[in-house]
């Protein structure tokens, strides 16, 4: 049995990335559709004012503990998180594995032209997958049923939607049941970084728990967005006062 942490109102799965891979290769094969999120400081302090992104997270069927921020933050409340399950990692992990059982997959986001060249990417580093389907994140409310429709005609096991947060968790919760997919993942700027268009951090600033700092001297825009970070740190501890 795998267990859960709360952290700041939002239950977070406490496992290692092959626990989360073994628990998303039972998603595959019950018949349902699954939705999976990946928690980072940033999405569990949104959550903490965005009361139906917060409903969503406690909802899914897994919260993987995306950030070091998260993995920091469940010892800090006294409980047990081995690692931190990063969401670029599961889908790679996810992908490398899909040749074997011939699973489907279908890329959603980010903008024009970026998921055909993570597309190229993917095909590029793990032959004989199976990528059914992209399509660029840049859309109105009245292209939605035309984008399930899409989505739906190509069959995929997993879904791969790159909108951002809360927009991809958001899509997905709406659509989950008509869209029919097995395994859907929001997974951020996943296609970016495999399409070249976004550098993640080296290793060693990975090993560090720096990557945040990484992506602030990267993207100077996202700046404003990390002074998240010390506030989570500032909220988590009070939350463990109160407690």
């Amino acid at each position: 049995m795998i267990n859960k942490v709360e952290i700041l109102g939002v239950n977070v799965d406490s496992l290692t990335m092959q626990e989360a891979i073994d628990r998303i290769e039972k998603f595959y094969d019950d018949g349902k559709a699954h939705l999976i999120a990946t928690a980072n400081a940033e999405m569990l302090m949104r959550a903490t004012h965005d009361e139906e992104l917060k409903k969503i997270l406690n909802s899914a069927d897994l919260v993987v503990p995306d950030g070091a921020g998260t993995v920091w933050a469940a010892h800090h409340l006294g409980y047990e998180m081995p690692e931190r399950v990063a969401g670029y990692d599961l889908a790679q992990e996810l992908m490398k594995r899909s040749p074997i059982k011939k699973r489907r997959i279908y890329f959603f986001g980010s903008a024009p032209g970026v998921a055909d060249k993570a597309k190229l990417k993917a095909e590029e580093l793990y032959p004989g997958i199976k990528i059914v389907g992209t399509r660029n994140g840049f859309f109105s409310e009245s292209d939605e049923e035309k984008i399930i429709s899409e989505i739906k005609a190509a069959k995929p096991d997993l879904l791969l939607v790159a909108l951002g947060v809360p927009k991809q968790e958001k899509f997905l919760a709406t659509h989950l049941e008509k869209l029919n997919v097995p395994v859907s993942i929001g997974v951020g700027g996943t296609f970016d970084v495999m399409a070249g268009v976004m550098k993640r951090a080296p290793k060693w600033m990975q090993r560090a728990k720096l990557e945040w700092l990484f992506r602030a001297l990267l993207q100077p825009k996202r700046a404003g967005r990390l002074i998240a970070l010390p506030k989570f740190v500032l909220k988590v501890h009070s939350s463990k006062q109160k407690s």
